[in-house]
């Protein structure tokens, strides 16, 4: 399987509501292929570990595209987030 981690930036404070990434280079990638993304509790330069589950966002990885890559979008559970946050996934 699969499987990798990256960023989601939420901008400089005061941040968004809502952030996505595109997770490309994936070749093998089939439009039929199940995506998945989570909250990777690891500091980065603007938050740390203990933020990455005591505050996270909901991700979703979605939006395949056959031979390409998919998205992650990250959605802020109460007002907003800033910075960037550690995001793991995998495919199959």
């Amino acid at each position: 399987m699969p499987q990798g981690t990256t960023t989601i930036n939420f901008g400089a404070f005061p941040g968004g509501t809502d952030a996505s990434v595109v997770i490309s280079g994936q070749a093998s990638i089939l439009a039929g292929s199940l995506v998945e993304a989570w909250v990777l509790p690891a500091a980065t330069a603007d938050h740390s570990a203990d933020e990455h589950w005591l505050d996270k966002p909901d991700v979703t990885a979605c939006a395949v595209v056959a031979g390409t890559g998919f998205s992650i979008y990250a959605l802020a559970k109460t007002n907003r987030l800033y910075g960037l946050w550690n995001i793991a996934w995998v495919w199959n």
